[in-house]
């Protein structure tokens, strides 16, 4: 059975409603599949989506549509254990990850 997220894109309206992504460097804290990478990552100026599940990273890039790609770098980490630059990123995103 094939599953659609989203369908109505509700949640990625809502997403867009909060946060202003325009031109803006993002943070994605454990971004798994990628499930909400691509929504915001067409605005963003750059995304660097962190998980430290690499097999959820390699599902991840390969979810993401070709012409995004340049934008977001992902990494198999921990947000508890990563070095980022202090005031590096203007959002963070967090779903689903505890």
């Amino acid at each position: 059975m094939t599953v659609i997220r989203d369908p109505e894109q509700t949640e990625t309206r809502v997403i867009h409603e909060l946060i202003d992504f325009t031109n803006r460097d993002v943070l994605e804290v454990g971004c798994g599949d990628g499930r909400l990478t691509g929504r915001f990552a067409s605005h963003a100026r750059s995304v660097l989506a962190l998980d430290p599940n690499a097999s959820a990273i390699a599902q991840a890039r390969g979810n993401l549509p070709e012409q995004l790609r340049s934008r977001v770098t992902f990494q198999v980490a921990d947000i508890t254990s990563v070095e980022l630059p202090p005031a590096a990123f203007d959002v963070v995103v967090l779903s689903w990850s505890l």
